[in-house]
């Protein structure tokens, strides 16, 4: 069994813009692949690939296979699962408040396909243990689509329901999950730079700076 980690940091989380610079994103992008990491190592997970558009050093420290691929995420994605042969565990990088538990309790599905949606109708990690045939069909609704195709391939589905999988880092305002709920590299960085301001409706992010 394999997991595969999407990774670009060249122009990362532009929509964090308002809140981070280019090089506070592309620091934070990082920090949160190497949670990611982290949490696939301490569920068991051995054999992990980075699917990257092109090499990073700052990450060579990191024991993980780097498979480099300049195309899009459906195609370079595509294209790795033509080359295996056995189960393979999709996760995106921005979602630093993976636990290994939630990890195993994936891996170890009785089910074909596994999904974890993201927010919005996305899907933020695809389990499919038999990855021959199988193609993936990320933006828009890809939850849906990912689900159409695992019916249409006579998959068993099962629909794995999680907020802290569910929540990929976008917007600014997701920063404050990772304060609330996280832990870790990313939660060291955005403590630094960030508070939390309750009030009588949402907690609100604040900048320390």
């Amino acid at each position: 069994m394999r997991a595969v980690i999407p990774y670009k940091q060249e122009n990362a989380k532009s929509r964090l813009a308002p809140v981070l610079t280019l090089k506070e994103r592309e620091q934070f992008v990082e920090l949160m692949l190497r949670d990611v990491v982290c949490s696939l190592r301490e569920a068991g997970v051995k054999d992990i690939d980075i699917l990257a558009t092109s090499e990073y050093s700052s990450l060579f420290d990191l024991d993980v296979n780097f498979v480099i691929d300049p195309a899009d995420l459906n195609e370079s994605i595509n294209k790795y699962l033509e080359r295996l042969d056995q189960p393979v565990l999709i996760i995106m990088a921005d979602l630093p408040l993976a636990r290994p538990e939630q990890v195993k309790e994936i891996i170890s599905s009785e089910e074909d396909v596994v999904i974890v949606p993201g927010k919005g109708g996305g899907t933020n990690v695809l389990f499919i243990k038999g990855p021959a045939g199988f193609h993936v069909r990320y933006y828009g609704m890809s939850f849906r689509n990912h689900c159409t195709i695992a019916k249409d391939m006579n998959c068993s589905l099962k629909i794995y329901d999680s907020f802290l999988l569910s929540t990929d880092i976008d917007e600014p305002h997701d920063i404050v999950e990772i304060l609330l709920h996280g832990r870790g590299l990313s939660f060291g960085y955005v403590q630094k730079k960030f508070e939390l301001e309750s009030g009588r409706a949402r907690v609100k992010l604040t900048s320390l700076h």
